[in-house]
């Protein structure tokens, strides 16, 4: 068993807990890191990218010229991709650009970025995240004292108040532990989570029952 020290928001020492080496401490398989960003990526990207096609460009249709006599080439619309403001021949259409990716590869590679930031000391435990009010300067203090700027903090999505502080920082970024995902642990190159939601995380990639909530889409 792999051990994690546990820190309070003053970023001392308050303890260990012991966590799955089946989570935290895997074999580095990169190439599952990079399909799973791929296919976050791609399932994010909107598609709603259009050019109009001969059919479709308002342009007159009239023929340009007389069919013989002029010296120039039989044109019969000005809608052809040759001429200014014609139709776009090949250009992009609205389309769908996700794909699958199986169940077992997600998990995998999530264990695998957990086991990236385990190991470079870049995951910090927190002992409890709650905070008494609604206050950035707060975290923003906790977050320099930890050492950890730039982080991405995960807890119970019913963390109101952690997660209404965070949402001005513009180097930190709250996110609901039932969404934790490897695009969204790599952008930020430290990860505050809490111990409880640690827990259902190993709970739920090491297979055994938790009464956490399910994970969300």
């Amino acid at each position: 068993m792999a051990k994690l020290i546990v820190k309070d928001l003053t970023g001392a020492q308050v303890g260990e807990i012991d966590v799955a080496d089946a989570v935290f401490a895997v074999p580095v398989r990169e190439h599952l890191l990079w399909e799973v960003v791929r296919y976050q990526r791609a399932a994010r990207r909107a598609g709603t990218h259009s050019t109009q096609t001969r059919a479709e460009v308002s342009i007159t249709g009239k023929k340009l010229h007389k069919q013989k006599g002029t010296g120039g080439a039989r044109h019969g619309s000005r809608r052809a991709n040759i001429f200014r403001g014609g139709g776009q021949v090949f250009g992009p259409k609205p389309r769908n650009y996700a794909f699958h990716v199986n169940k077992k590869v997600m998990a995998s590679a999530l264990r695998t970025a957990l086991t990236v930031r385990a190991s470079k000391g870049d995951l910090i435990v927190i002992r409890d995240l709650q905070l008494e009010a609604v206050k950035t300067k707060t975290i923003a203090q906790a977050l320099t004292t930890l050492g950890a700027p730039k982080a991405l903090l995960v807890d119970a999505g019913d963390n109101k108040n952690l997660r209404l502080s965070t949402r001005n920082l513009a180097a930190a970024s709250f996110l609901d532990v039932r969404g934790l995902n490897v695009y969204d642990i790599l952008r930020f190159p430290k990860l505050l989570i809490s111990e409880t939601s640690l827990r259902a995380v190993e709970a739920r990639l090491s297979g055994t029952k938790s009464d956490a909530p399910k994970e969300v889409a």
